[in-house]
């Protein structure tokens, strides 16, 4: 019952007439920036990527999700295509950035954090996307420790790729207070939406991951504590 009342509190206090008296100030960066000297990892350009012709209602009817993966790896320029299809920016200037996927109020609070096992030319390894370049920094994180951060570690180690979306919660609280954290939640959701459809036009498959050690997967990527948090996960491989 405990659990339950704490929810509920979480519910009133982050309700929109609560949540919208308490924005935070200051205009927050659009993403974090790769550190001086830090190799910088260009991905294959949204626009060179190729075309997928799609039945939309046989797509959506197929969607499931898929625990069981191929050896076969991923190719860089697939991997490419997924992190375009969920943070790809289409337009940006110093204040917002417009992406394709929705998120309140242009704030696109989340970070993509990708471990990788199985990427054509891509060595293993836990990295970081920079929407804006569309391209990768490795992290200093351990690829085990991370997987096992997961309740379904054998699905994570099993992947091709594992996409990983936490959110740099000021961007979406400067706006609109305790309430952009329901927004944060609902924004990765928009997100998985997305990699499960672009997934199936490549022929992988994907499970979303919502279970989680929440204290340990931050500490392993080193997120600064109540200002960055993982809020969801997908793995994603060949099927």
């Amino acid at each position: 019952m405990e659990d339950v009342k704490c929810a509920k509190e979480f519910l009133q206090e982050s309700s929109w007439q609560k949540g919208k008296g308490k924005k935070q100030t200051g205009r927050p960066l659009l993403e974090l920036p790769a550190a001086e000297g830090e190799a910088v990892i260009i991905l294959p350009e949204p626009d060179m990527l190729e075309d997928h012709t799609v039945n939309f209602l046989e797509m959506i009817e197929l969607r499931a999700t898929i625990r069981q993966y191929s050896k076969e790896s991923l190719s860089l320029k697939e991997l490419s295509y997924l992190l375009w299809c969920t943070q790809g920016v289409k337009m940006a200037n110093e204040n917002f950035t417009l992406r394709t996927v929705p998120s309140a109020g242009a704030s696109h609070s989340l970070e993509t954090y990708i471990l990788v096992n199985n990427v054509e030319g891509l060595e293993a390894g836990v990295y970081r996307f920079l929407a804006v370049e569309h391209s990768l920094v490795k992290v200093d994180a351990d690829r085990d420790a991370v997987s096992n951060c997961f309740s379904t570690f054998k699905v994570v180690l099993n992947s091709a790729v594992t996409f990983i979306w936490s959110t740099v919660i000021e961007r979406v609280a400067c706006r609109y207070g305790s309430r952009g954290y329901r927004y944060a939640f609902l924004d990765a959701g928009h997100v998985c939406q997305n990699i499960y459809l672009a997934a199936q036009t490549i022929k992988a498959g994907v499970c979303a991951l919502g279970a989680f050690d929440d204290e340990q997967i931050n500490e392993e990527l080193a997120l600064p504590k109540d200002e960055q948090f993982v809020v969801y996960g997908a793995a994603v491989g060949k099927i």
